[in-house]
C-alpha cells in the first residue's frame, strides 16, 4: 500500500539501525511524544534495534491517557444524567474515573454513544432536538479544529442542545514540564507529527530548543519514520546542537495549517491544565472562549464531582513523565488489564500500558506458582 508499506519495509528499516550504529557514540535518552509511536516502537521491536547507549522512554504523548481522575468524573456525572446523549470515541469508554467509567454508565441505562467525529453528534442533536448532546472533546492539538468547527456550526446554526465537555491539551508545555523537573532525564525529543501538521513548529518549539538546550525532531508514526527521527535526534546530540527538525515531510509544513488554526483561535482561548501524572501545566489547554460558553458542558450542568486521588498503586505518572516503564508496575498484566484497568494508559489505544500488553505481556508476566510435590 502506497505510503505505508515504503515506510515499514524491513531493509530500510535496517539501513537507518545500521547507521545508528555506526554513529553512536554517546548515551542518550530520547522521548517520543506521541502513543502512536510508542506502539510502533512496541509492535516493531524498534527499541531493540537500538545501540546499547539509546533508551527510549515513553512520554505523556496519549491525549486520554493525561485525561485527569476530576474531568473523568466529569464526564460520569453528566453520562449518568437521564436527559442527556453523552457523545465519545470508543478509546473513551473503558477510562475509569475514581468509581465508574462510561461502559459501565452505559450498562445502567446511561444514553452513552460512540461517534467518529464530533459533526457525527452534532447530527444527533439536530435529530433528537428534546436530548442535551454532549461531546467528549479530548484530543491534543490534532482534534481541536473538528471540535472548534463542530462547536462553531452548532452556534451558528442555534443549536442549543449541543455543547463539549473539552479536556483538550497542548504539546509544547508538556514537553517544556517534564524538561523543567527536577527527576528529568530526557535529552532529546521525538515530536508527534500529527500535531504538528496543524500547528506547526515554527513558534513554541525552537524557544524549547534554547530553553533547554534539547533536540527536538518533528516525527512521523511509521518504522522507517520514527527510526530516522532517532538518528537526527542523535545526530544532533553527538554534535552538541539543539534545533527543530523536521522528519516527517510529507505532512508537515513549519506555518502549520492556517485554515485550521483559525478556527481554532476563533473558538478556543488557552488556559491552565491539569494533567494526569504531571499535575497543573500553565497555558497548557484549551477551553472554549467566552462567545461559545452556552456551549461548554461544564457551565451547562457543573458537576459537583470534588477533589479526587490517582490510584496509589498505578505508576501512570511516573511512565507519562519517562520514569519508569509499563513493566516496572508491580500490578502491570495481573491486578491491571485492559478488562481491569488500573489506569487510562492501560486502555487507551495509544496508552504505552496498553502496547506493552498487547506485544509484550508474555515477556514480563509472573511465572505460575507451582506445588513442591510430597
Amino acid at each position: 500500500m502506497k505510503h505505508v508499506d515504503e515506510y515499514r519495509d524491513e531493509d530500510s528499516v535496517r539501513r537507518i539501525a545500521d547507521r545508528l550504529h555506526a554513529e553512536t557514540c554517546g548515551s542518550w535518552t530520547l522521548m517520543e511524544v506521541c502513543g502512536g509511536q510508542t506502539h510502533a516502537i512496541v509492535r516493531f521491536g524498534l527499541d531493540r534495534m537500538l545501540p546499547d547507549g539509546i533508551e527510549l522512554v515513553h512520554g505523556p504523548g496519549c491525549p486520554v491517557c493525561v485525561t485527569p481522575l476530576e474531568i473523568l468524573d466529569a464526564a460520569m456525572a453528566i453520562a449518568a444524567r437521564p436527559d442527556v446523549t453523552f457523545c465519545t470515541f470508543g478509546d473513551m469508554l473503558r477510562v475509569p474515573g475514581s468509581a465508574d467509567d462510561l461502559y459501565q454508565i452505559k450498562a445502567r441505562g446511561g444514553d452513552v454513544r460512540i461517534v467518529y467525529s464530533p459533526t457525527d453528534a452534532l447530527d444527533i442533536a439536530k435529530r433528537e432536538p428534546g436530548r442535551q448532546v454532549v461531546f467528549f472533546a479530548v484530543g491534543f492539538e490534532t482534534t481541536a479544529p473538528a471540535n472548534a468547527m463542530a462547536v462553531h456550526l452548532a452556534r451558528q446554526q442555534g443549536i442549543e442542545n449541543f455543547s463539549l465537555l473539552v479536556s483538550h491539551v497542548l504539546v509544547p508545555p508538556a514537553i517544556d514540564a517534564v524538561c523543567s523537573a527536577p527527576d528529568n532525564r530526557v535529552q532529546g525529543f521525538l515530536a508527534a507529527g500529527h500535531v504538528c501538521t496543524v500547528m506547526g513548529y515554527a513558534d513554541e518549539y525552537p524557544e524549547l530548543c534554547e530553553k533547554h538546550r534539547t533536540p527536538i525532531v518533528v516525527t512521523g508514526f511509521e518504522p522507517v519514520d520514527v527510526l530516522q527521527g532517532v538518528l537526527m535526534c542523535v545526530r544532533q546530540l553527538e554534535e552538541g546542537r539543539s534545533d527543530v527538525e523536521n522528519q516527517y515531510v510529507r505532512s508537515v509544513r513549519r506555518a502549520g495549517n492556517e485554515t485550521a488554526l483559525e478556527m481554532v483561535r476563533r473558538v478556543f482561548c488557552i488556559v491552565d491544565r491539569p494533567w494526569r501524572g504531571l499535575g497543573v501545566i500553565p497555558r497548557s489547554g484549551f477551553a472554549l472562549e467566552d462567545d461559545y460558553a452556552a456551549h461548554d458542558a461544564l457551565v451547562r450542568f457543573a458537576p459537583d464531582t470534588g477533589k479526587v486521588e490517582e490510584p496509589s498503586e498505578c505508576i501512570a505518572g511516573a511512565i507519562l513523565r519517562g520514569i519508569q516503564k509499563p513493566n516496572d508496575c508491580a500490578a502491570f498484566g495481573t491486578r491491571c488489564t485492559p478488562e481491569k484497568p488500573l489506569g487510562a494508559p492501560m486502555v487507551s489505544s495509544e496508552g504505552a500500558c496498553a502496547a506493552y500488553y498487547s506485544y509484550r505481556r508474555d515477556e514480563f508476566a509472573e511465572p505460575p506458582v507451582t506445588e513442591a510435590t510430597p
